[in-house]
């Protein structure tokens, strides 16, 4: 997998993170991923097809997490996952991978999003309609984990 194309997604994620919930991310080891069961409750997942390639993003977060950054972003914090939660990690999803977008545009690299689809639930999965190889990249936080997920066609 080309890390010129992951690196802007995981910069992305962190300054999101950062600047929005004041959440600081540490990043764990990436690996392959062959399964399609969500490592967390919630998950925003996006398409994105362009010229020169086509692939799909996810971000899952654990539900305390999605929960904290609901507190902190809004000064409200649920008892659960709700409407409300999932509306936000659609938004974070579009944050991010609109941030990625603009990097990898400077790179040569053009593609259209598809509007988010949020996704929740213990045990929930999650497809990427892409044939490619699924990487999945763990990040921790003092408020739980965030699993970022990307699969693209050419990498």
């Amino acid at each position: 997998m080309n890390v010129e194309f992951i690196n802007p997604f995981i910069t992305s994620l962190i300054n999101v993170l950062a600047t929005m919930a004041q959440t600081d991310l540490k990043a764990g080891k990436p690996n392959k991923k062959s399964d399609e069961v969500a490592r967390g409750d919630v998950s925003g997942l996006i398409g994105m097809v362009g010229p020169q390639i086509k692939g799909s993003f996810s971000i899952t977060f654990d539900a305390d997490l999605a929960l904290e950054i609901m507190q902190r972003m809004l000064g409200e914090k649920p008892a659960k996952i709700d409407a409300d939660v999932t509306d936000m990690v659609g938004e974070i999803t579009n944050m991010v991978t609109g941030g990625a977008k603009n990097e990898l545009a400077q790179k040569g690299y053009e593609f259209e999003m598809a509007t988010p689809m949020v996704v929740s639930g213990k045990q929930h999965t999650i497809t990427h309609k892409v044939d490619g190889p699924k990487i999945i990249l763990p990040f921790s936080s003092d408020a739980g984990s965030v699993y970022l997920e990307i699969c693209f066609d050419k990498l």
